[in-house]
């Protein structure tokens, strides 16, 4: 252990818990919690101040790619360190930024232009800000500004991002903030009307999308969600053609399609890029997480070049993007992007990818054998355990009557502590989204990590559906 992560006067945890706020996080239960202090990462482990570790089951909160301490990243990021650390893009270029924005326009369909930023939520509030500015300077006025989204959605925590995914279990406090938005349902198959078939469940999405851009014709500035799944409202998978046809609708109705692949792009639902498999079209897309494997903060949002040429004009009449960040186009995060993108290829990821979630779909079937499951679903490199009140006496292999959400257990603990802490007991890092339980493994991770992740997390289902 490196001799600066060592406090001569004092405990780590202590100076954790008596400086450090932490994100989405009741911390009078985190002054409770004996949570690891992690000071090293090594392949597909993360390590404590004790020597203990830990399996990496979110990829780091979903964006881990090669594990920990890829030679080929690391270099890179040290090699660009010696030479030129920051730049801005306010009046200068970068070779690295270059670089990346080529690589990602020839790697994307139909974007032409690359506009940086730090982080998921940021590149959406840019997009946002994209499509709202491309009706102004195309009409000469706000006319059209609306937008719809989907109920279940998450963009992010800035205020843009919070009122197009606004989940009010999170964002309440904020609401007076936010801006309206037109939510119409998400194609969440679990929690839908027993009366309805799946088939019309999601007919009966589609109706109501083009409701909303119907009622809202000449006025509808873009329709914004998530590109093959939506991940933190519950990792609901979109049933096969649902993207497509919102996508159609978009065009029919003359209205923006804007995608977040945040989270879902860059391999994590087994493709590249999502909307060329979903064979959805959008004017504008998001990505970020994967983009520098994990290693830094990067972000991108990538516009057609129809959107960007309605940004042109002469300088007096104020069409361009009012919008930047002090770091945008970073030479060293872009540097990191580079090398990680060009390792996808070198190392055929996706085909990768694609084989171990082979591997992990047939080993999730083994989840539906408790009654405290109610459902399982999996896409790529994603997968989530839903779990219910289930009967723990029950015989049958899934709790099909009752889909209330599991929250406590029978020893006073919350499903989401309860879920960590056993899994941690086990050697294995994983963060729920409530009752549901979450499996992201880093893209690269090997048949044989995959395996004892999976076994471990069975382990603490088995576990937790004694103390029900």
């Amino acid at each position: 252990m490196h001799e600066h992560y060592t406090y001569k006067n004092g405990n780590l945890k202590t100076k954790d818990k008596a400086y450090v706020w932490h994100p989405y996080t009741q911390m009078s239960d985190w002054f409770r919690i004996d949570a690891p202090v992690i000071v090293r990462g090594e392949d597909f482990y993360l390590i404590d101040d004790r020597g203990n570790r830990y399996l990496d089951g979110v990829a780091s909160m979903w964006c881990n790619v090669w594990g920990h301490s890829r030679k080929e990243i690391v270099d890179a990021i040290v090699e660009q360190a010696k030479v030129l650390q920051h730049s801005t893009l306010f009046g200068l270029c970068n070779e690295p930024s270059i670089v990346l924005a080529e690589l990602l326009v020839k790697m994307t369909k139909g974007m032409g232009k690359v506009f940086y930023s730090d982080d998921g939520s940021t590149a959406m509030e840019v997009a946002i800000k994209m499509a709202i500015q491309y009706w102004y300077n195309k009409l000469g006025s706000n006319k059209r500004r609306e937008i719809i989204a989907l109920e279940n959605g998450y963009h992010g925590d800035t205020i843009g991002a919070m009122s197009i995914g606004y989940i009010e279990h999170f964002f309440k406090p904020y609401k007076p903030l936010l801006f309206k938005v037109r939510h119409v349902p998400s194609p969440y198959l679990y929690r839908k009307s027993r009366e309805m078939s799946d088939a019309d469940y999601v007919q009966y999405c589609i109706d109501m999308l083009e409701h909303e851009l119907k009622r809202g014709e000449g006025r509808v500035a873009a329709v914004v969600m998530e590109s093959g799944a939506q991940i933190a409202g519950g990792v609901i998978v979109y049933p096969d053609g649902y993207q497509r046809e919102v996508s159609r609708l978009c065009k029919r109705y003359d209205t923006l399609l804007v995608l977040d692949e945040v989270a879902t792009g860059l391999g994590r639902l087994g493709s590249m890029v999502e909307y060329i498999a979903q064979d959805s079209m959008p004017d504008i897309v998001a990505f970020g997480k994967m983009l520098t494997a994990g290693y830094l903060p990067l972000a991108a949002t990538l516009a057609s070049d129809e959107i960007f040429n309605a940004f042109l004009g002469k300088y007096d009449e104020g069409k361009h993007l009012f919008h930047g960040h002090t770091f945008t186009g970073n030479p060293i995060a872009c540097a990191c992007a580079v090398a990680n993108l060009r390792l996808y290829e070198q190392e055929r990821l996706i085909s990768k990818v694609k084989s171990s979630s082979a591997l992990l779909a047939e080993r999730l079937e083994e989840f539906r054998g408790y009654p405290i499951v109610g459902d399982v679903r999996h896409k790529g490199m994603l997968a989530a355990i839903e779990l219910v009140k289930g009967n723990s006496n029950s015989n049958s292999k899934s709790n099909s009557k009752s889909k209330d959400p599991l929250l406590t257990l029978s020893d006073g603990r919350r499903i989401n502590y309860a879920i960590m802490e056993e899994a941690l007991k086990r050697g294995l890092f994983i963060r729920p989204l409530g009752h549901i339980m979450l499996i992201v493994p880093p893209l690269a991770i090997g048949r044989e990590e995959l395996n004892m992740l999976i076994d471990k997390a069975l382990e603490v289902v088995g576990t937790i559906s004694k103390l029900v």
